[in-house]
């Protein structure tokens, strides 16, 4: 697959940026705590990170559609970097207020809303339709192996520099990636005939017409809000209580990863199912073994197992259901598409973050978690047993 100039170039910036993003993401949190902020102020960045992801994806894919997907990208990564640069500058020079932090995480974020959904659209047009599980495969690789390899990396050059210097590294992994997709030779986008809202309609229609994205959209909306929240925001809750605290979630965290790893190598070079989508909904029942393993309080060798199943099956998912979105929706709307099904997976679950606590606080993580397997179950159950997934060939 590597083989491919064009992924060559594409997949070693692209891996590059990802190395520094999640090293970034331990740098911000030092550098906003440890220049005096708090919890809440943490928070307020974080968000600062998200909601312009769930305002502008739609947007984003627009663009990408209209401008094409590497011009997207590149403005997308010229965002970040200024964002990522002007941060590592003014940690070097000052502390910065908060408001600061806040803003260049927004600016952030926007780039990210731009880049999100033009990257399952360029796939398809640097790769030969054979490849594309391969490069599908190989990409979900590069973003789990980073989420393992990034935080010790930056915890290391945080220890022997600072905040500022990591956050700078991260900036220059964006040039990486801005070099890597302009060497790239692919085609532009489509001439803007009609206005942004057209294509927003016809970037709609055509995300509906696909009955079985709309099925695996829906289910990774109520997902997200079910299962994937509480196991984000409660799991390191549990794992502080009695499993042995911030190292011994990690060790969750990083198992996840692994699967998700060697799942993904796995699939490289294997033929693509004749149903695709039934093994890649099969693959979704993972996700809710962690928070079974965490409901129970059993040990963390049992917990840490349930996370590398629920990264083996995420890497079995996404790889296939890209794949057949690639081949099924028409090259030119790919953005659009990504974007409505980005969207409408993740909205509810970033609103979820802020009724767990509460709710957790009623009934017990506990029974929470424990709910968020037995849905994820029933919801992997229903889907699967869906026609418009089981009719997809």
């Amino acid at each position: 697959m590597l083989a491919e100039r064009d992924f060559r170039r594409f997949y070693t910036g692209y891996a590059t940026s990802l190395l520094g993003s999640a090293m970034s993401a331990v740098a911000l949190t030092f550098a906003v705590l440890g220049d005096g902020g708090s919890a809440t102020d943490l928070g307020f960045v974080f968000a600062a990170g998200v909601i312009p992801q769930v305002l502008f994806m739609l947007g984003g894919g627009v663009i990408a559609d209209r401008l094409g997907k590497r011009k997207a990208m590149l403005g997308a990564d010229t965002v970040r970097l200024a964002a990522q640069g002007t941060l590592a500058g003014a940690l070097l020079l000052t502390t910065p207020p908060i408001w600061l932090f806040v803003l260049l995480a927004a600016i952030g974020g926007t780039g990210e809303a731009l880049f999100t959904p033009a990257l399952g659209g360029l796939t398809p047009a640097i790769v030969p339709p054979a490849k594309l599980a391969d490069a599908n495969a190989l990409i979900g690789v590069a973003a789990s192996a980073a989420r393992v390899i990034g935080p010790s990396l930056a915890g290391g050059l945080i220890a022997l520099t600072s905040p500022a210097v990591v956050i700078a590294f991260d900036a220059a992994t964006f040039g990486v990636s801005l070099v890597a997709l302009s060497l790239l030779n692919v085609a532009s986008g489509q001439p803007a005939r009609r206005s942004p809202w057209r294509d927003l309609v016809d970037g709609w229609n055509q995300f509906r017409s696909q009955a079985w994205l709309c099925v695996i959209t829906v289910q990774f909306a109520l997902f997200n809000l079910f299962t994937w929240a509480p196991f984000l925001l409660l799991g390191p809750l549990l794992a502080r209580q009695y499993l042995g605290g911030a190292p011994a979630w990690g060790l969750v965290v990083a198992a996840m990863a692994l699967g998700a790893v060697l799942s993904g190598l796995a699939l490289v070079g294997r033929k693509v199912p004749r149903r695709p989508l039934i093994v890649a909904a099969g693959g979704t029942y993972g996700y809710g073994v962690p928070c079974l393993m965490l409901s129970l309080q059993l040990p963390l060798y049992a917990v840490a197992a349930g996370a590398f199943l629920a990264g083996t099956g995420s890497a079995v998912f996404n790889t296939y259901s890209s794949t057949v979105t690639q081949q099924r929706v028409p090259q030119e709307m790919l953005a659009r598409v990504n974007a409505f099904t980005l969207t409408g997976a993740y909205a509810l679950g970033s609103a979820g973050l802020a009724v767990i606590g509460p709710v957790a606080a009623l009934i017990g993580a506990g029974p929470m978690l424990g709910f968020a397997a037995a849905y994820n179950v029933l919801s992997s159950t229903v889907v699967l047993a869906s026609r418009p997934i089981r009719s997809v060939s």
